[in-house]
């Protein structure tokens, strides 16, 4: 979840082509894993609004994924 996110983001400062079907499927796959967060600031230049708020939902998945194997991997 975070490496679509991260994808996306990384597409955005790159200045993707926004009618590539990659970059449509990344970029919905993004908005919708990053639902909760992707308006979370409203901070005024473009580039740091995205990668503020959709980095918080990458650094939450990590975690969550990060928890979620040590705890596993204890059983």
């Amino acid at each position: 979840m975070a490496g679509i996110i991260g994808l996306w983001v990384l597409l955005y400062l790159l200045d993707a082509n926004p009618s590539n079907d990659l970059v449509t499927v990344l970029h919905d796959a993004a908005r919708w894993l990053a639902g909760w967060s992707h308006d979370l600031f409203s901070i005024s230049t473009d580039w740091v609004r995205v990668v503020v708020n959709y980095g918080i939902a990458a650094v939450v998945y990590l975690a969550i994924g990060h928890t979620l194997a040590v705890r596993l991997r204890r059983v």
